[in-house]
Parts: structure tokens; C-alpha cells; sequence
């Protein structure tokens, strides 16, 4: 990144809109807004905003209509997902189309999802350790995700695991979904067990706690999981990816003009 885009970039000249999935689940909302005052706190001159796809406002049309309204020409999207699938791919990139019809004059960054991304796997690692969880070779691990109807969104999941398994000693390490897909982290729980395990971790790869953290510990719990880490929330780590996504994608936009 030149040296004048990173001075802009420090100024806030471009605006962060980040748009999460949304739950009816105020835990959910409660984490996500956790998460962007870190982002404020770690960069307080740029101009940061928050709206959900689903459930709670403002949705992403509305908030980019308040910038447009307010003078903004140009800022960057951020999908606030932990892997790239449907909200990312079409729903999300709808919502914009539309907004630009209605606000052409606005320019707008799409930046990359939050995952897949190294630190993401730090974040991981640091709620298992909060959790009391340790690698260790008698111990398998289970990382769960929401789950997804895209292929390439859960093996990026299964990926991750392998990664955390080359990363510590566990027995194994696995993926699982909370919905979608096979299997469900009961049953990737049961099936290390019956194959040995002494002990089984349960990672939860999910942004905020609501409904899907609820099933991933009820339904590890009563399969046998020792532990079942909170979801990353606020982790520093997510902050830091998404400065990082943003600069990327600024850096980016200014490369093209």
C-alpha cells in the first residue's frame, strides 16, 4: 500500500460499513457491536458502521442510503462472515447492486470475507484455551461451524481443522456443522469417542453466541465433549482481520483508479 493511501486509510477518508448475518438472538447483536468498538478503539479516526442481513436494522441498503445521504462518496463493504457462501455471494452483492442503482455516485469496496484467515485459528485457539482446553494426544478435537449449503464454504471448514491439527498434538481434529451438513458435533463427538478418544474439545468457529452455539453445546455435551469454547466474539484477532480486510480492499480500490 503506497504511502498516501495508508495516510488515508489512518484518517478514516473512507468509511467501514460491516453487515453481519443478524440473529433474533440479542447475544448475538451484543457480540457483533463487542467486536466494532475494538475496531474503533484499535483505529479511532476511521468512521465505522455496523448493519445485519437479517433480524436487526439497519440492514445494508438503509445504512448505505444514511451514507450516501450524508455526503459519502465511497466506502467499504465489509461481510462480516466467517466463511465465503451465500450471503456473500448473492445475497449480499443483490443488497449492493441495488443500493448503487438507487446511489450511483457511491462507490463501493467489496472487501473478503472474514475467513478463511490465520488469525482466525488464533481466535479458535485462544476460546479453547479459555475454555480450559489444551492440545494434548489424548485429546481429539471437533471445530463447528454453522454449516452451509456451499460446498466450498464447508471445506474451508474441514480445512481449517487439518490446520489446527498440524498446529498442536491433538489426537485428531475434525469438522462439524451445526446445520447443512454431516456431521453434527453430537456425532463427530460419539464417533471419536467410540473410536478411542479419551478426551474430545469442541471448538466453536461461529461469529457470535445465539442459537447455533446453543445447539453446538447441547448437543456436544450430551455426545461426551470435555469442553465446548465460546464463540470468537470479540477476540482481538477478528479485529485485527478486519482492519486488515479493510486496508486490503482499499488498497485495492485505489490500484484500479
Amino acid at each position: 500500500m503506497s504511502t498516501e493511501i495508508q495516510h488515508r486509510v489512518e484518517r478514516g477518508a473512507i468509511p467501514l460499513l460491516a453487515v453481519a448475518h443478524g440473529s433474533a438472538d440479542p447475544r448475538s447483536t451484543t457480540a457483533v457491536s463487542a467486536l466494532f468498538d475494538r475496531v474503533r478503539a484499535s483505529r479511532p479516526d476511521l468512521d465505522v458502521r455496523v448493519s445485519y442481513l437479517d433480524h436487526v436494522s439497519p440492514g445494508p441498503e438503509d445504512a448505505l442510503t444514511d451514507l450516501a445521504a450524508g455526503g459519502v462518496g465511497e466506502v467499504v463493504v465489509l461481510p462480516t462472515l466467517l466463511t465465503a457462501a451465500y450471503h456473500s455471494k448473492v445475497d449480499l452483492p443483490r443488497v449492493l447492486a441495488k443500493a448503487q442503482e438507487e446511489s450511483p455516485w457511491l462507490r463501493v469496496s467489496y472487501a473478503d470475507t472474514l475467513g478463511p484467515h490465520p488469525l482466525l485459528l488464533d481466535a479458535v485457539e485462544r476460546r479453547l484455551a479459555e475454555a480450559g482446553a489444551r492440545p494434548a494426544p489424548d485429546t481429539a478435537l471437533v471445530l463447528v461451524s454453522a454449516g452451509s449449503s456451499d460446498a466450498e464454504a464447508n471445506a474451508t471448514v474441514r480445512s481449517l481443522a487439518a490446520r489446527l491439527a498440524e498446529r498442536g498434538p491433538w489426537r485428531e481434529a475434525v469438522a462439524a456443522f451445526a446445520s447443512a451438513q454431516s456431521p453434527d458435533p453430537g456425532e463427530a463427538v460419539a464417533d471419536l469417542r467410540e473410536r478411542g478418544a479419551e478426551n474430545v474439545a469442541v471448538a466453536s468457529y461461529l461469529l457470535a453466541p445465539g442459537f447455533f452455539s446453543d445447539r453446538v453445546r447441547d448437543r456436544s455435551t450430551a455426545a461426551g465433549a470435555s469442553v465446548v469454547s465460546e464463540a470468537l466474539g470479540d477476540a482481538p484477532e477478528l479485529a485485527r482481520v478486519v482492519l486488515e480486510r479493510y486496508d486490503a480492499a482499499v488498497a485495492a480500490r485505489h490500484a484500479r483508479v
